[in-house]
């Protein structure tokens, strides 16, 4: 339990009071004076100190022992094995004979007041190609442009960059190395995404990685018949995430939250354009230098194995 924000005594300050008097030898004035409390604080936690010992000196809760307008512990277990039925909140208040709101409450502080609470947990989906190239993750994420820092970093809200439009990050990462790559568009049309990934393709052909298979999500550029055409041309079995379920498609969601984290939003940029400037810098610095904790804390790049003289080189 959390201390007062103004309180005087932790739990160690109390025992530092008990410690004075009993074993100091100070009385408890003295003690009371010397910790900046009054003498009944004093007494009050030296008497709770002889009846309980340790535990006593602990904050205690300032709910009531008993409340009468309490609702029976039989009645709790009703409702709660009534809503265990997938019973809705007015069906169980009818078999009960509690309200609604005292139904509500009951069931929020177990867990149950949503019905989701009672499916069962979803299995852990974790997988991992054996090869780099295996598969490999596209995605994309839209961020605005603007012309100057926004409130985030100046504070004001005035000075908005009106009418700056947005900006479309396609990005791309290896299933089994976690090799990341990433280019800037203006758009999200099937031409962009056959740009970005053809760009992806010779990124990768560079480290001597061949991509032998797409995971997009249902994109409308992504079903379009022009990337279907470049996914023949350039040999790659395309496949597509089960709709409305990011999770399946669970390491492109990642790879883009550290994207945001660590590049777009991680200092203040004068422009959009000075963004988009540093992105290959801090991909660099992704694919080279940083520890990715699923990998053993070895930056992505090590898991290259054409790559490991390169990469005892590299600086």
């Amino acid at each position: 339990m959390n201390n007062h924000k103004n309180a005087r005594l932790t739990v160690h300050g109390r025992a530092l009071l008990i410690t004075r008097i009993l074993e100091d030898g100070l009385r408890p004035c003295e003690a009371a004076q010397a910790m900046g409390v009054s003498l009944r604080t004093a007494y009050k936690w030296l008497a709770r100190y002889k009846n309980e010992g340790n535990d006593g000196l602990h904050n205690r809760s300032s709910r009531p022992r008993y409340c009468p307008h309490e609702t029976p512990p039989d009645q709790q277990q009703q409702i709660i094995e009534q809503r265990r039925e997938r019973r809705v909140y007015r069906h169980i208040s009818a078999q009960v004979g509690v309200s609604v709101a005292t139904i509500g409450r009951v069931l929020r502080r177990a867990g149950l007041n949503r019905l989701s609470a009672l499916e069962p947990a979803r299995p852990t989906n974790r997988y991992e190609h054996d090869n780099p190239g295996d598969l490999l993750h596209l995605d994309i994420k839209k961020l605005a442009r603007f012309r100057r820092p926004g409130h985030r970093v100046t504070g004001e809200f005035k000075g908005k960059s009106h009418g700056a439009g947005w900006e479309y990050i396609h990005m791309a990462i290896d299933d089994h190395s976690r090799v990341a790559w990433a280019t800037t568009h203006p758009d999200e049309t099937a031409a962009s995404a056959w740009r970005a990934l053809t760009s992806a393709i010779r990124y990768y052909r560079s480290l001597g990685i061949r991509i032998q298979r797409l995971l997009t999500d249902n994109g409308s550029c992504y079903r379009s018949a022009l990337f279907a055409r470049a996914c023949r041309r350039l040999g790659l079995k395309h496949g597509r995430t089960q709709p409305y379920t990011p999770r399946t498609n669970g390491k492109a969601e990642r790879w883009i939250q550290t994207a945001l984290r660590e590049w777009a939003y991680a200092r203040s940029y004068h422009d959009s354009e000075q963004r988009a400037d540093h992105l290959n810098a801090w991909l660099h610095q992704y694919n080279w230098h940083r520890p990715h904790s699923a990998i053993g804390n070895l930056p992505p790049i090590s898991r290259l194995p054409m790559m490991n003289n390169l990469l005892a080189l590299h600086t």
